[in-house]
């Protein structure tokens, strides 16, 4: 079956780098659009960055462009999510997703088919 294991969440001080890895299995991942979502307490689920199947294309949020970038190893199977510049605004659930073939909205959670369980990011001030 299909999953999605995301790793490298932490604690880390404001002004502070994370970089998060999603593993996938079960799917032609090379064949699949990818996108982090996150989900802070009390909060809806928000888009933060999507890649199309090839890599060519990426997208951000208003809030995190400039200062994360989304990447992805076909190859490994893998998606990043490097974080630069960190807020305490950033503390969250961060989650990977994964939707067949290219989309017309990345930002869109009901796009995706495959979720992962999630990794907790917490930025101190």
């Amino acid at each position: 079956q299909v999953q999605l294991v995301e790793s490298g969440g932490g604690l880390v001080q404001a002004g502070g780098s994370l970089r998060l890895s999603c593993a996938a299995s079960g799917l032609s991942f090379s064949l699949y659009a990818m996108a982090w979502f996150r989900q802070a307490p009390g909060k809806e689920r928000e888009f933060v960055g999507g890649i199309t199947p090839s890599g060519a294309s990426t997208y951000y949020a208003n809030s995190v462009k400039g200062r994360f970038t989304i990447s992805r190893d076909n190859a490994k199977n893998t998606v990043y999510l490097q974080m630069n510049s960190l807020q305490p605004e950033d503390t969250a659930v961060y989650y990977c997703a994964a939707a067949p073939y290219s989309i017309n909205s990345y930002s869109t959670p009901q796009k995706y088919n495959y979720w992962g369980q999630g990794t907790q990011v917490t930025v101190s001030a």
